[in-house]
């Protein structure tokens, strides 16, 4: 019995024969020919999503399967060892990566026309992020979306985008509020034969099988309803998404890396050296056993990972770990496997050398290495904590009764209770909390507290959930400033004093 059987069952194991089959017969026999081409032909997208392998844990209603977490670590391990990067990545982007935002944000008319044609391979998904000038740094995204009464006027570009040349639409990262830092980006779904959009074809490393572009926006006119969940929310849904697109990585970093040590493996069995076959040199079994071990200890973090996914946790720190060790791992499990077929490695017609090539690229795509270890630092020594964001339910509007009318009275009796023990200010300073204001007047003997829109020597604009943030200490008051998040006004020194209200 496996040590992993806790997490797979009966079902799953069956589920995983029937794919294992369906890959041997529609896919196997093709990637070679796809590798050559430079492109995977979409009638297979239709199949798989015939078979339902592309909505597994989306709701029935959408066209998906509405199974556990672990059906997909199953696909995504079994699409992994199908010998090209390329073709694994395609079906990764649709299920994990991109689909994910509008089931999770989007309103039911974006779920009923792209979501259920995502599912049914009908149409081929993209997620648009990186620019020219961005690529980790999502908050410094310059493409911009300008609404214009019921549309969006986007201009800008985007590159290396998996699915944009030959998909169908993009969930496409923008700033719908350029002077609001991260509190300005939006999610939109961007059709790729709207007027303004064009792509150019990338040539790559590896991952031949798959198309890459450089995306143009000219004036591309997109309905407002094509906007992902609220505007302005969109960093905050791809920090939340992301985690689930580095566990991705994860399991198919994994799973390729078993699958190139079985490869070498296989060969060594067969290649003689001084009349014996490679495998029986120590030097190259004790990297075995190294690489082996490396491999199993990752698969067992990465399914932990995969268990608490399923159950709901938002695992920022432990799913940024695994998606660091696994994808360095597998550049090392490439490396090593290839210097097993000597020569022979270096040459097209081995397998090796393509997965060398195609490994290259995961401690650069979906967060560098460099970005892994910093979001671990901020976690581990700065202690910075990181909470998934939530779709507002409702758009609750200044005034009302609403969630938004608590925060905005708690913050309130916060600074009025700290502004009463605190010196005198010996300025006024007013807090522009998304339109609602509190004005503090410390010009006399002791600071009074008023819900008034007075000048004031200084205005601090921020948002009422950012300034909790910072009274929790989880957001830091410089990055705030340095990311837009707090906007100040006026005399720089007042709002030096600002710490003293805080506390």
């Amino acid at each position: 019995m496996s040590i992993y059987s806790r997490y797979f069952n009966e079902e799953h194991n069956m589920f995983r024969q029937g794919l294992k089959d369906f890959l041997a017969k529609e896919v196997l026999p093709f990637v070679d020919q796809w590798e050559e081409e430079r492109k995977t032909p979409r009638e297979i997208w239709k199949k798989m999503g015939d078979m339902g392998y592309l909505g597994l844990n989306y709701p029935e209603e959408y066209g998906g399967m509405n199974a556990d977490f672990f059906y997909s670590v199953v696909f995504m391990e079994e699409i992994a060892k199908c010998y090209s990067g390329g073709f694994t990545i395609a079906p990764l982007v649709m299920q994990y990566m991109s689909t994910p935002y509008i089931f999770k944000y989007g309103s039911d008319f974006l779920k009923k026309k792209y979501l259920t044609k995502t599912i049914s391979g009908e149409w081929v998904s993209a997620i648009a992020i990186t620019e020219p000038g961005a690529g980790s740094d999502a908050a410094n995204i310059q493409t911009k979306a300008i609404r214009k009464g019921d549309h969006y006027i986007v201009n800008g570009s985007k590159t290396f985008i998996t699915n944009a040349f030959y998909g169908d639409y993009m969930v496409t990262v923008v700033k719908t509020n350029p002077e609001a830092g991260v509190n300005g980006v939006s999610l939109l779904v961007i059709d790729r034969n709207a007027e303004g959009v064009s792509a150019r074809k990338l040539k790559k490393l590896g991952w031949h099988a798959s198309d890459t572009a450089e995306l143009n926006f000219d004036d591309v006119k997109v309905p407002v309803e094509n906007l992902i969940g609220d505007e302005g929310q969109g960093f905050y849904y791809l920090m939340g998404g992301l985690q689930l697109e580095r566990l991705a990585g994860a399991v198919s970093g994994i799973a390729g890396c078993e699958s190139a040590l079985e490869y070498a493996l296989q060969y060594m069995g067969e290649r003689k050296a001084f009349g014996r076959t490679i495998n029986k040199f120590q030097v190259l079994r004790h990297r075995v056993a190294q690489m082996a071990s490396e491999i199993e200890s990752s698969k067992a973090f990465t399914y932990h990972l995969c268990d608490l996914h399923s159950q709901g946790e938002y695992a920022v720190k432990e799913c940024s770990m695994a998606k660091l060790l696994v994808t360095e791992l597998s550049d090392k499990v490439m490396y090593q496997c290839l210097q097993f077929f000597g020569g022979y490695g270096y040459m097209e017609e081995y397998k090796i050398a393509r997965m060398f090539r195609d490994s290259r690229i995961l401690t650069i795509g979906g967060g560098s290495s460099e970005i892994m270890r910093e979001i671990i630092s901020k976690m581990v020594i700065d202690e910075k904590q990181y909470e998934a964001a939530q779709r507002s339910e409702v758009n609750i509007q200044p005034g009302s009764n609403g969630k938004e009318e608590d925060q905005f009275e708690k913050i309130y009796h916060i600074i009025e209770k700290n502004a009463t023990k605190a010196r005198a200010l010996g300025n006024t300073l007013k807090f522009n909390l998304e339109g609602k204001h509190i004005h503090v007047n410390g010009n006399g003997d002791a600071n009074s507290v008023a819900k008034m829109n007075e000048e004031a020597d200084c205005t601090i604009t921020v948002s009422p959930n950012d300034f909790m943030a910072l009274l929790k200490g989880q957001l830091n008051p410089m990055t705030a400033m340095m990311s837009g998040k707090i906007k100040i006004d006026g005399n720089m020194g007042v709002a030096m004093k600002l710490q003293s209200l805080m506390n």
